[in-house]
């Protein structure tokens, strides 16, 4: 009862008994300007801008003496000259441990129907990471549900891998999978720019009450603005401190950090910013590495956020500037290929163009051994594919070939395999298959 009662506190705290109010006198493309609010006012705040229709939310982009720039969220049609703006306050969040198995919008309202309350502590949506020279190293390595990240591709607490894939290639359910079989206290999932219709799938299907049971679904659809778009992100990642800061052990599944560097591209050239990295802006870089050195491993007593971040490579360009981007702050990497989704095998992951920083540390001498024997084969397999299907490689001409064409059905079908059962299962089956090349 005490942490309800801190929440209504907290609601009628944010009453306010007076208001801010400045008047629009400049409408210009998609943004506004206005008078009145320049004291007081800073950048990233936000307003609440009341018009004929219905009020609209906005961000303020640019200050200056005789006014402040906002963009709004919706679009400008119907306002006017003159229209009152009203000063809504800081860009921050207050979440609750009530929100567990909530589904909520980027500003900590419901979206499933049901009432909810904010917190007692409002957190900024751009906190700092943690002091890096007070951080622990990664942690233990984690039971996934899934062979391939319980084996050759380890993932240990603590860790930031990115999942980089196209459009249509399993991406969904493996996060799905991740949701329910990761070794974690709470999930935190962000759904950024996802199609409307998507939403019930992934909660009812994907992930299922098992998954719902222990995570915080925070989503913005692909009709909402850039600014709300950008803002699931942050929100998603103030709810992860929310819970580590209790000493929990966080998943954080962001999906995807492509929609979200695209909505802060929209915002960044409605305030002024230059597209010249192939498109984005400058600001992109930092914007995408602040946002992922907010996870990883926590401080000595504080828990840590496990984090996977999705980002969609069209036609399988690894060197396009988000991708790029992430991959150099991350510590992994995992590949989808369409090529493998279309034969059939899920998660279609491309495990020779994957890497899991967290190896050797993450296994014994012994299993980095079978996993490095592993990906020898599937190299050696992947070079002579062309002749071996074609029917010109003559049996006996190389004996690592020979014994990668013994195990590659076993071991491609390994890879599809999910394993509840646990870590050293999964170690038991992936030396089977290996053994296969010894006969």
């Amino acid at each position: 009862m005490t942490d309800i009662f801190d929440s209504l506190r907290t609601r009628i705290s944010q009453i306010a008994i007076t208001k801010r109010t400045g008047r629009i006198v400049e409408l210009t493309g998609s943004t506004l300007r206005v008078s009145g609010l320049s004291q007081g006012t800073s950048l990233g705040d936000r307003v609440i801008i009341h018009s004929t229709g219905p009020a609209i939310g906005g961000e303020v982009l640019r200050l200056s003496k005789e006014g402040i720039t906002v963009l709004p969220d919706g679009a400008g049609e119907g306002l006017a000259i003159d229209d009152i703006v009203e000063f809504a306050g800081r860009a921050e969040i207050a979440p609750d441990n009530s929100w567990i198995g909530r589904i909520i919008d980027p500003f900590g309202h419901p979206i499933d129907g049901r009432p909810l309350l904010p917190g007692a502590c409002a957190r900024a949506l751009r906190a700092a990471p943690p002091p890096p020279a007070t951080r622990r190293t990664l942690g233990a390595r984690l039971e996934t549900g899934t062979a391939v990240f319980n084996t050759l591709l380890p993932l240990v607490r603590g860790q930031r891998i990115g999942l980089f894939a196209g459009s249509g290639v399993g991406k969904s359910s493996l996060l799905g999978k991740f949701a329910r079989g990761v070794d974690a206290d709470i999930v935190v999932i962000a759904l950024v720019g996802e199609r409307g219709r998507e939403l019930r799938e992934f909660t009812e299907r994907v992930l299922g009450a098992q998954g719902m049971a222990r995570a915080v679904v925070v989503t913005a659809t692909s009709d909402q603005s850039p600014l709300v778009r950008r803002r699931c992100m942050w929100t998603a990642m103030a709810v992860a401190e929310h819970f580590r800061d209790q000493g929990l052990h966080v998943l954080l599944l962001a999906d995807s950090i492509t929609r979200f560097a695209e909505a802060h591209r929209e915002v960044a050239l409605a305030a002024g910013e230059q597209g010249n990295l192939r498109g984005f802006p400058p600001s992109t870089s930092h914007t995408i590495m602040s946002l992922a050195e907010r996870a990883g491993p926590g401080t000595e007593g504080g828990g840590d956020i496990t984090a996977v971040f999705t980002v969609l490579v069209a036609g399988s360009d690894m060197d396009e500037p988000v991708a790029d981007i992430l991959r150099g702050v991350l510590d992994g990497h995992v590949v989808m290929d369409r090529a493998i989704a279309e034969r059939g095998r899920f998660p279609a992951i491309d495990l020779l163009r994957s890497v899991s920083r967290s190896l050797p540390d993450a296994a014994n001498k012994a299993e980095n051994a079978l996993i490095s024997e592993a990906r020898r084969l599937l190299g050696a397999y992947e070079r002579a594919e062309m002749m071996i299907q074609a029917g010109l490689y003559t049996s006996g001409s190389d004996p690592t070939i020979d014994a990668a064409i013994k195990v590659w059905a076993a071991l491609d079908a390994f890879l599809a395999e999910d394993e509840p059962a646990g870590i050293d299962v999964s170690f038991k089956r992936l030396e089977a298959c290996l053994a296969l090349a010894r006969k």
